[in-house]
């Protein structure tokens, strides 16, 4: 039987071959994806963001973990919606347009996804029409727009303005997130929460989702 303790290792350390070669394993052994997730890799990237936020990880630890659980989760994936395995909550993130920055933008991501979200990374340069179009045809739960540049913060407020005009505000939480980005900026444009960082992220999602 599978040692899913490598699972765990695997990712808190950044070891994406032995995190995907695990979790095969795992699956030639009969686990439950879910199970997978839940209860190894979604602690892993708990264990990751309580390292950044010590101070014990940085940015290139994060981004070896991130790329960890994500070769993992490229297996799951398919399996997770094909059983029907119900997410926390579905999230739209993008690089809101304008900006091509996207290094914070798949921390977030990867972050969300390995807290048991469903995470449609919209990419870079996403316009406030595509969020719109997102929400309404994913039945997104959360929006959640990055922005590296001073003079793409507009868009964060423009894309706002879309979800109210598009009567879609109401059903979805708006986090954002970025280095020019600060708690003052997210109360004067109404998003619903702001976040430093990726493993914060996680956190506030929850929180503005009442979970």
């Amino acid at each position: 039987m599978t040692d899913l303790k490598q699972l765990y290792d695997a990712i808190v350390a950044g070891d994406a071959k032995t995190a995907r070669a695990t979790t095969e394993q795992a699956l030639k052994d009969g686990i439950e994806p879910l199970k997978l997730v839940m209860d190894h890799m979604a602690p892993a990237m708990g264990e990751v963001g309580r390292r950044f936020e010590c101070n014990d990880y940085f940015v290139p630890e994060l981004l070896l973990s991130a790329r960890a659980m994500k070769s993992a989760m490229e297996l799951l994936r398919p399996l997770l919606v094909a059983s029907g395995a119900q997410p926390l909550a579905r999230v739209a993130i993008g690089t809101v347009k304008g900006d091509l920055h996207d290094i914070g933008k798949n921390l977030v991501a990867a972050m969300l996804e390995g807290g048991g979200f469903e995470v449609i990374d919209l990419g870079v340069n996403v316009a406030p029409e595509q969020f719109v179009n997102t929400v309404r045809e994913k039945n997104a739960n959360v929006v959640a727009l990055s922005a590296l540049l001073t003079t793409t913060m507009p868009s964060m407020k423009t894309t706002i303005d879309a979800l109210n005009q598009a009567g879609l505000r109401q059903q979805v939480k708006v986090i954002i997130g970025g280095a020019p980005i600060t708690q003052k900026y997210a109360d004067e444009i109404g998003a619903d929460g702001y976040s430093d960082n990726a493993a914060e992220a996680v956190s506030l999602t929850k929180r503005c989702l009442g979970k």
